[in-house]
């Protein structure tokens, strides 16, 4: 047989195209193959690095959730010693007189009232449901107590003082004349 009767041969064309088409998809299966093996690789490093991550997160939760309940405990412990009952029952029994200020008529069903709308105010202060009003008193001063104080100085004049005699302007109330 001759070589030119092998390469016009049917079978030759078709030996070539079938060897052709098995390298180019040999060639895609390595191909897929390797990009697949990279795929798997970088997947296994994420879910490392996520599973660091989560990690991570839940150590800083533990030592959060822990630092909380000790910052917890101290503030019940610092809410217990003498001076720290004395100054919120004082804050509850000054913040109650103000409010009687505004409704004096029925003095012991207000005064209670306001006695326990002041330990509830408190109260929420105390577990961070509302911003602490004795923090922004003393920080920005408390003109409401003032103006409290000169109101009952004038009171104070106002009765000291009989019905038909003159009386001193309230600025001098509080001051004694010379005798």
């Amino acid at each position: 047989m001759d070589w030119s009767a092998i390469v016009k041969s049917p079978f030759t064309w078709g030996l070539a195209l079938g060897v052709l088409f098995f390298l180019l998809s040999a060639w895609g299966h390595f191909k897929t193959k390797n990009e697949f093996r990279r795929y798997r690789k970088h997947l296994s490093d994420k879910l490392d690095l996520d599973a660091a991550q989560l990690e991570a997160i839940k150590r800083e939760k533990e030592s959060l959730l822990k630092e909380n309940e000790n910052l917890r405990l101290r503030i019940g412990m610092l809410a217990e010693k003498p001076d720290a009952k004395i100054a919120r029952d004082l804050e509850i029994l000054a913040r109650a007189e103000k409010r009687m200020i505004l409704r004096a008529p029925g003095f012991a069903p207000a005064w209670e009232a306001a006695k326990s709308e002041s330990a509830d105010e408190v109260a929420h202060e105390e577990m961070g449901k509302s911003l602490p009003k004795r923090f922004f008193n003393r920080l920005f001063g408390n003109a409401s107590l003032k103006l409290l104080d000169s109101a009952q100085s004038e009171a104070a004049a106002e009765a000291a003082t009989p019905q038909g005699s003159s009386a001193l302007p309230p600025a001098d109330a509080g001051v004694k004349p010379a005798a």
